[in-house]
């Protein structure tokens, strides 16, 4: 019997994700534990737990700095050739400055289409958006001077400086010829950073703040309350690399946009999933929560069940996390980054959406409902159905755009359907229960 082969090479290594989690984990604790840092070290400063927004947004900063730290010096991904660098013959500043000016003006540009759009959507000026909205409004004069330094020296050392965003630059100028190709890429990627960093950011508190304040000692004989921390906690992790990953899309990480998901369907089954076009909260199209209740509701009473359902459901959380994790700089939604291929991807091409679906049939129990009607019951799982079929549909139009891109992902593709303990097991179910089609005979 021939050995298994191994997948291609991941793009990204196990490291860089798990060099973030110890980071974001050194400030939980420095947070949870800062009363009794402070007495200690006697310092002036208020004896109370950090739980606050700042910390939260803080806590990206030793996630981030961690996960650069480590693909920097460790992993060395500003050597690699698919960052499109050449660090060894750097050109005279005489000799891009021009390039460099409409690609700077490219970006401002984008940058005031954007804060333009945030005005006008009424959205993005209620509720947890606020928040995302004050930070970006502070970022702003240090994101558009920042471009400055940051361009002029990155064309420097670029291969090709007149990159995307440096097409639409001369598009808005007119002076030079530029490809309408590049300029799309160029809207595309910046239309997904500026729809899901806004939702990011609105998120990372609320989570944080969670963990941070949640009474840790008093849980561990209460499975309810010990299984609510630790989902916390994963989807805690999760928030924070994400966030990262949309932060820094930057080419010296090898983590840059390569491009986004050209089609339409994409985006509508991936748009539909978040606010505000979100199909499945209370009330909305798509919400199986209808006279329903979670878990511990149904299993009150029942310890062994209420330890067993936890712990399923905090590793399902955890399998989550993961799949986040083991993106390391690179997390995004709608974009080719690189191809994936160790980690909870060595198993499924779709680990995230398995595990969150798995998840949510688990957590609401759609065919149990308060109201004991079983027409609440009947509609409740067949619209949870719905959504994990809309799951689906952003799972192969990814896959579409992916395959399209990087023979790397072809290949890999390929490998999950015939080794992936989990893809090759569901692939051959699906064989085994689908009825074949008849073929044709030829008329005689």
């Amino acid at each position: 019997m021939s050995a298994r082969p191994a997948p291609p090479p991941s793009d990204v290594s196990a490291g860089t994700g798990l060099a973030g989690v110890v980071g974001l984990a050194l400030w939980v604790l420095t947070c949870r534990f800062w009363p009794q840092i402070v007495t200690t070290l006697g310092l002036s400063a208020p004896a109370e737990v950090m739980d606050g927004p700042s910390a939260a947004l803080a806590a990206l900063l030793f996630s981030g700095s961690a996960m650069v730290g480590y693909a920097l010096l460790v992993e060395k991904v500003h050597l690699r050739p698919s960052t499109g660098i050449d660090w060894s013959s750097p050109r005279p500043l005489r000799e891009v400055i021009d390039i460099s000016i409409t690609k700077i003006a490219g970006l401002w540009i984008t940058w005031a289409v954007i804060a333009f759009a945030y005005c006008i959507a009424r959205w993005y000026w209620r509720g947890q958006y606020v928040f995302a909205m004050e930070v970006l409004e502070t970022a702003a004069p240090f994101l558009f001077l920042g471009a400055i330094p940051y361009v002029l020296w990155l064309d420097r050392v670029l291969v090709n400086p007149r990159d995307a965003s440096w097409h639409f630059g001369a598009m808005l100028i007119g002076r030079e010829p530029w490809e309408p190709a590049e300029v799309k890429r160029h809207a595309l990627a910046w239309l997904v950073k500026g729809f899901f960093c806004a939702f990011m950011i609105s998120i990372v508190p609320g989570g944080f703040a969670a963990v941070i304040h949640f009474d840790w000692a008093s849980v561990l004989h209460d499975p309810v309350a010990l299984g609510t921390l630790l989902i916390e906690t994963m989807f805690m992790i999760d928030v924070q690399i994400a966030m990262v990953g949309y932060l820094v899309t930057m080419k010296p990480l090898d983590a840059q946009i390569r491009t986004a998901n050209p089609h339409l369907s994409a985006w509508v089954a991936a748009l539909i999933c978040y606010p505000p076009f979100i199909l499945m909260g209370d009330g909305d199209v798509l919400d199986y929560r209808h006279n329903g209740a979670e878990w511990a509701y149904w299993l009150q009473g029942q310890t062994g069940l209420l330890w067993l359902w936890a712990g399923a459901l905090v590793l399902l959380t955890a399998v989550y996390a993961w799949a986040t994790v083991a993106f390391g700089l690179r997390f995004s939604n709608l974009t080719y980054r690189g191809v994936l291929t160790n980690g909870p991807y060595r198993y499924t091409r779709h680990p995230a959406y398995l595990s969150k679906n798995a998840y949510w049939w688990l957590a609401s129990l759609p065919f149990l409902t308060t109201s004991g009607s079983m027409v609440d019951a009947i509609r409740n799982t067949v619209i949870l159905a719905l959504v994990s079929a809309v799951y689906y549909w952003r799972a192969r139009t990814e896959e579409k755009h992916l395959l399209a891109e990087d023979a790397k992902y072809r290949e890999y593709h390929a490998w999950m359907a015939e080794y992936g303990l989990i893809t090759a097991a569901m692939r051959r179910l699906t064989r085994a229960v689908t009825p074949r089609r008849p073929v044709a005979q030829p008329a005689e």
